[in-house]
């Protein structure tokens, strides 16, 4: 399969990269310049350029959109609003079947659902409240909403809440570092990208509908937030999860002072 990558070179972008290597054909783009080491083809390219993006588009299979712009109020609403329109509209120009849409948990559970509301999941309503990353993010999946139902496109959406390093969430190697804060429905970096390995490779079949909707989490007992569509639909299983934290291993204080 051949992928395009919109926004590749960001934070999330070689996690993605790393976990579609030899597995997949990609051709990446950034507004950065080619990244050291990478050996997929690159191009120099906005999200918010539609020529541009509908060019880029041609012969691929699946687009993913990784692309993301938080602190200006018009180039968030370029990046990540239009940058889906000109997503959707490559898709619909070159006939691509698949596009992988990516965002933060609170585009679609804002304030009013996470300050007040449990067992949250991601075919709630989406209720994103008025932040400039969560409204411009919602807009722009709601774009991809549009487009998929008109136009018969398969639209997976992932929803992140807070990623962080192996070291901070435990697993295979290192121990975990028990006392650095943290939030408790964080995602290590590489299954945030095997997530995304999972929405490009998942069979048509076993999706509810042409778009749907998926939260990243690691397991959590308390059920704030609901991952079991993602396992159960898209088969993701994270290899790191935050359980290493919260069952922490008792330590000797070092001679001469007494815990608490």
């Amino acid at each position: 399969m051949k992928v395009l990558i919109l926004g590749g070179n960001g934070m999330l972008g070689p996690w993605v990269i790393k976990a579609l290597d030899e597995r997949h054909e990609m051709l990446v783009t950034d507004i950065t310049e080619k990244p050291d080491g990478l050996k997929h083809d690159y191009l120099q390219l906005s999200a918010d350029d539609l020529d541009g993006v509908v060019r880029a588009a041609e012969g691929v299979d699946c687009i993913v959109n990784l692309s993301v712009l938080r602190q200006d109020r018009k180039l968030a609403f370029d990046v990540s609003t239009r940058g889906n329109y000109n997503m959707m509209v490559a898709a619909r120009t070159h006939g691509v079947g698949r596009v992988i849409n990516t965002g933060p948990h609170y585009q679609l559970a804002g304030p009013q659902y996470e300050e007040w509301d449990h067992d949250l999941n991601p075919d709630m309503p989406p209720a994103p409240g008025t932040r400039l990353y969560a409204h411009s993010k919602a807009l722009g999946q709601e774009i991809v909403r549009v487009f998929s139902e008109r136009h018969g496109i398969t639209a997976l959406t992932l929803l992140y809440y807070n990623m962080k390093h192996t070291w901070n969430l435990g697993g295979p190697e290192k121990e975990p570092d028990y006392h650095d804060d943290m939030t408790p429905y964080s995602t290590a970096w590489p299954d945030c990208g095997t997530a995304i390995q999972c929405a490009v490779e998942v069979p048509e079949e076993r999706l509810a509908s042409n778009c749907e909707t998926f939260f990243v989490f690691p397991d959590i007992p308390h059920r704030k937030f609901r991952n079991d569509k993602i396992t159960r639909v898209l088969g993701w299983r994270p290899r790191y999860h935050v359980e290493a934290l919260w069952n922490k291993k008792m330590r000797t204080p070092p001679s001469g002072r007494h815990g608490a």
